[in-house]
């Protein structure tokens, strides 16, 4: 893993009285107001890319020896994906409870044979709301969540799924960016509750005698806080937890998001805190990105934004998959959330809320890092955007909380 971290971002890292004071004001914040008491005493290492996301995965898997849980809302094919089944499956061969559940949409490409290969190990799959069987009203609500637990001792959680589009380390376009992180310590048990959440609605036995419950333990020193967003209506945890980051800025926001479709709202949000004075940057997909549709979308904001002093970059090399958050250099979230509507309003997620200096300074050095291969919009030019462009953008709106 890259541990390099930009003088960018190491120049303006307050220093201990002010990062101690901004933490504690962040953190009564977001137990307050969301309801979920932070816990102390973690371990995160962050992933970047495939090559030591999918690594670092698989060695906890292999290394299980109770318990392997796992949901994803994409498990498509390829070389990687076979190589998950198989580890999921000499697992259960060798006697320990495994479970995976998959979002019936997203994974739908699964391959049946990888599905045959599981089922005859004695891995239980289960399948989130699969269109099929559902309502109308149903069809919109997706299992977003990304997790996976092994041994309810370490955890995984971010923006990666199970395909070889995720493979690699960002060098072109056949390889995506992608962050995920690994947890240690009492926040596994906000990531297990995520599983258990979705698990129970898809399958009658919520536990068995192979989970433990073991107690948890102090791994290292991030303050972390796991925020679910459940698939329904009205104002959700998720939009509470972006809204009080977002709002407690002094200094400096950066954003990185696959998909970029908020409401006006939320835009709002974002302007307000530039006009205050804090440093705005977004980081968002450019030329290579699997939801055009979407990205009209967000286009459709670029002007007001700009106007308002954001700086919006988007990455060249590949498709920027990534979910991440930082702010004033004290405070990060990383998870399964986009910036988008459907994130925030239909879909299952969970996104971790981390005060950790060192773990923002790291997530930070790596926007650093992406900004070097991205381009900035120019506001002034943007503006002047040719109908067409405009055109296109007013036509993806009467869909865009679906997006």
């Amino acid at each position: 893993m890259s541990s390099h971290i930009d003088e960018r971002s190491t120049q303006d890292r307050p220093d201990d009285a002010v990062y101690a004071q901004r933490t504690h004001r962040l953190r009564r914040r977001l137990e307050r107001l969301i309801g979920i008491a932070a816990t102390e005493g973690n371990k995160l290492v962050p992933l970047r890319n495939g090559n030591e996301i999918f690594a670092s995965m698989l060695e906890s898997i292999r290394g299980a020896e109770h318990t392997v849980d796992m949901m994803t809302f994409v498990y498509w094919r390829g070389d990687i994906a076979l190589e998950f089944a198989e580890a999921l499956s000499e697992r259960a061969r060798a006697g320990v409870r495994v479970r995976l559940l998959l979002d019936g949409f997203g994974s739908r490409l699964i391959e049946k044979d990888q599905l045959a290969l599981m089922d005859e190990a004695g891995v239980e799959v289960a399948w989130f709301r699969k269109p099929l069987y559902l309502s109308p009203l149903k069809q919109n609500h997706r299992c977003h969540r990304k997790v996976l637990i092994t041994d309810e001792e370490s955890a995984f959680t971010g923006g990666v799924g199970i395909a070889e589009e995720w493979c690699g380390d960002a060098r072109d376009e056949s390889e995506w960016r992608d962050t995920h992180v690994r947890v240690q310590g009492p926040a596994v048990d906000g990531l297990a509750a995520a599983f258990a959440q979705n698990w129970a609605e898809c399958h009658d036995e919520l536990f068995t005698e192979r989970d433990r419950f073991v107690d948890a333990t102090q791994q290292g020193d991030a303050i972390v806080q796991v925020v679910r967003g459940s698939a329904g209506y009205g104002w959700q945890d998720m939009q509470t937890l972006l809204r009080v980051v977002l709002e407690s800025a002094e200094e400096r926001i950066r954003l990185t998001t696959a998909y970029f479709a908020p409401d006006a709202y939320f835009i709002g949000v974002l302007c307000e805190a530039a006009r205050r004075g804090v440093s705005v940057e977004i980081l968002l997909p450019g030329p290579h990105t699997d939801k055009r549709v979407c990205r009209l979308a967000g286009q459709h904001y670029y002007e007001e934004l700009t106007a308002c002093g954001v700086k919006i970059y988007q990455f060249q090399p590949t498709m920027l998959h990534t979910k991440a958050l930082t702010v004033d250099g004290v405070a990060s979230l990383i998870g399964s959330t986009n910036f988008n509507r459907r994130s925030l309003e239909h879909d299952e997620e969970v996104m971790l809320a981390v005060l950790d200096r060192e773990f923002t300074a790291t997530l930070d050095g790596h926007f650093d890092e992406d900004v070097e291969r991205s381009t900035l919009i120019d506001g002034a030019r943007w503006k002047r955007r040719s109908p067409v462009q405009r055109m296109r953008e007013a036509a993806v709106l009467p869909i865009r909380r679906w997006l």
